[in-house]
């Protein structure tokens, strides 16, 4: 193993990432230290970045949190295994860990929040509620590029769970971007109609190309266009005018408020994308239409194994949505996410100094 390890600090927010040379760290009982495949590069990340969100370790910090690895010390049951590590880390002991609900655990760990995360060349955690990636899904993908399943499809993947969509449901996905293209994809593979609402043509083609049945770009059309033109779609799609499942995945005020307006009898809107502006909706139609109106937060570490399957069984194909870079280009790439350059999840690669 190598004799140091390194790491790429934020140290002031807005600032350029600083590269920082490191011992490795003492592991305690139960913690393992992984050496670091690949860690893509999330909004959350960005907002911690550039726009002020704090984290709660204070700076410098590692961020990253969507990281796939291998284990190289620690645990004698972990050690050589390759694994991704959960975006949320839960106690496992706590009521809401025992009532199923761990990836809501008050005391979660975060990696790139709570301690030091992925954008490094080895990282140490807790090796309670690692995943273990199994020899039939790195048949068809390298490890690094699994790492987008800790954070950019698990959340999908619970939300979609938590909706109860079913085949032949009517599937609204409004934002197709990094997160939202799973939503779609996933819902499509559970056997729903589904419907991709976005302002970007070529992320629609995208998705259209990959086995979803109908997509609508909304950019400059009233709400009342866009209603419209949804119940047309879901008419020429031949499914119920009830039920339908509605993904907000865009993190913005007009997705938001569109995505309420768009509940009918039974609907259940659940809420991904996150924005701190306030949006202006008529909480009564929840009553009205007997609708159901659900948020999420992560994917807690039980479901991630159906995840894989899902890609073991070539069922979720990820290739198309990814790019790698070295970790040494940290900063033009974080620089050039924010001005919206890239059209695929960037995967940040630990190379050689």
């Amino acid at each position: 193993m190598e004799s140091k390890m390194f790491s790429w600090k934020m140290v002031e927010t807005g600032a350029d990432f600083k590269l920082v040379e490191s011992d490795f760290p003492d592991l305690q009982k139960d913690e393992v230290l992984v050496k670091i495949a690949g860690c893509g590069v999330c909004h959350t990340d960005l907002s911690f970045w550039k726009f002020g969100v704090k984290t709660k370790k204070e700076l410098p910090l590692t961020l990253g949190h969507e990281i796939s690895g291998e284990v190289v010390a620690g645990d004698k049951e972990w050690i050589g295994k390759k694994v991704i590590i959960p975006a949320v880390l839960p106690c496992g002991e706590c009521e809401l860990c025992k009532k199923g609900r761990g990836n809501m655990c008050q005391n979660q760990l975060m990696p790139g929040n709570d301690f030091d995360g992925g954008f490094a060349s080895h990282i140490k955690v807790p090796s309670k509620y690692l995943c273990h990636v199994p020899e039939s899904v790195l048949v068809n993908y390298d490890l690094k590029e699994l790492s987008v399943i800790a954070d950019a499809i698990s959340t999908p993947y619970q939300v979609i769970e938590k909706s109860e969509l079913e085949s032949g449901d009517f599937a609204i996905v409004i934002g197709v971007g990094g997160v939202g293209v799973y939503a779609a994809l996933i819902a499509k593979i559970k056997g729903a109609k589904v419907l991709a609402i976005d302002l970007d043509d070529e992320k629609l083609n995208v998705v259209k190309e990959n086995g979803v049945d109908a997509t609508l770009n909304i950019k400059g059309l009233d709400f009342k266009t866009i209603k419209g033109s949804v119940v047309e779609i879901s008419k020429s799609l031949g499914v119920s005018r009830y039920g339908w499942k509605i993904f907000e995945m865009s993190g913005t005020k007009a997705g938001q408020e569109m995505a309420f307006n768009l509940l009918t009898f039974t609907s259940t809107l659940s809420i991904v994308g996150f924005t701190m502006d306030k949006t202006e909706v008529r909480l009564s139609n929840l009553m009205a239409f007997d609708a159901k109106l659900i948020g999420t937060w992560g994917c807690k570490p039980e479901l991630y194994p159906a995840v894989l399957d899902l890609i073991a069984l070539d069922k979720l194909k990820i290739k198309q949505f990814i790019q790698l870079f070295p970790l040494s280009q940290i900063n033009e790439v974080f620089k050039n996410t924010l001005e919206h350059k890239y059209n695929k999840r960037s995967i940040m690669v630990p190379d050689k100094l």
